[in-house]
């Protein structure tokens, strides 16, 4: 199944890159539709570029905290100099709605 998603321009260009291969998301319904072996199509907000990739993993977790714990911060998307926040999170996903759906890590490769 191929699934589309649309993200700002600076997490698109790192997964574009390779470098950003976990994609945090809100486990909500739509996200709970995606399975390993699945199709993301991401397309830049910025530019429509789309770049295309494979799912090898999901990571469900409570929390966005609790995930942090499991990931390196250069694969969520975190510059080397850039400390990796949880709380950064909430400009997308109220408290209210991760403590609802829990959230996802989805690892991804490129195609």
């Amino acid at each position: 199944m191929k699934h589309e998603m649309r993200l700002h321009d600076e997490p698109f260009k790192l997964i574009k890159a390779g470098t950003k291969t976990i994609e945090l998301r809100l486990y909500d319904e739509k996200r709970q539709e995606i399975k390993v072996g699945d199709e993301i199509e991401f397309t830049s907000r910025a530019t429509g570029e789309k770049q295309l990739t494979k799912v090898i993993a999901l990571h469900t977790y409570s929390s966005f905290a609790e995930l942090y714990k499991d990931f390196d911060k250069i694969s969520m998307g975190y510059a080397e100099d850039e400390e990796a926040n949880p709380d950064d999170m909430e400009q997308y996903y109220s408290k209210e709605e991760q403590d609802q759906y829990g959230v996802v890590g989805i690892e991804i490769q490129l195609i």
